[in-house]
């Protein structure tokens, strides 16, 4: 099979993938409505059925990624309320590691050679720049959500990026905000009556989800500073 065919049965599963959630309304399941309605019949199912309903989740969640589809995160919301903390983390963090990475990929196999074809001369000064802080741009990209995070795996696949350095760049960058939803996922579970709105661990988390961009902007701009130093002998 020629590379051009290749990429041409890849372009036809993606499109179809993606008329096919768009057209069964399955965008309208990926809702923080639709799931918190249907929370009992997700914990019970889990109850009797925990690594089933993982991998399901998993899958999911990859799926969603890899194809750039919306609704990530109420995905991640949804992983803390049904499977608890630190089962979410670890989940959520190795599926979008997949699903970004397989995004990448996508992008890279049906858009980077005729990109770098194009454009190459206009790209190269951002090729060395990859080539040289492409770990810590792509961290403070993770860090600072200023760009969708699909938009950055499509366009970190058209450049000179390796992919291991992709990878676990975005598992760890990543890794903060999923804490973070993760874990309000698993406070917004426990609202049964308006009092619970009230409690101490729910606000705290509606707390961590409002300062995390300014914080995560802190580091950033630290990090930057810091990068920017001569180095010392």
């Amino acid at each position: 099979m020629n590379r051009k065919l290749s990429r041409l049965l890849l372009l036809a599963v993606i499109v179809l993938a993606t008329s096919a959630f768009f057209a069964f309304d399955l965008h309208h399941v990926l809702t923080l409505g639709e799931i918190k309605a249907r929370q009992q019949q997700f914990a019970a199912y889990y109850t009797d059925h925990r690594a089933a309903t993982i991998v399901l989740y998993l899958v999911v969640y990859v799926t969603a990624t890899a194809l750039s589809l919306p609704g990530a995160a109420v995905l991640t919301l949804a992983g803390g309320a049904l499977l608890g903390f630190w089962p979410a983390l670890v989940t959520v963090s190795l599926a979008s590691t997949l699903g970004a990475t397989l995004a990448f990929l996508a992008s890279r196999f049906l858009l980077r050679d005729w990109v770098q074809g194009k454009f190459g001369d206009r790209l190269k000064t951002v090729n060395e720049g990859i080539a040289r802080d492409g770990a810590f741009y792509l961290f403070t990209l993770r860090l600072v959500p200023v760009f969708p995070f699909f938009i950055i795996n499509l366009v970190m696949g058209l450049t000179s990026m390796r992919t291991r350095t992709f990878a676990w760049v975005s598992q760890i960058g990543m890794l903060p905000a999923t804490a973070v939803f993760v874990n309000a996922g698993t406070q917004l579970a426990r609202i049964e009556s308006a009092a619970d709105i009230l409690s101490p661990r729910l606000l705290l988390s509606f707390v961590l989800l409002g300062l995390f961009p300014l914080l995560v902007r802190y580091l950033a701009a630290a990090l930057s500073r810091r990068q920017g130093k001569p180095h010392r002998k």
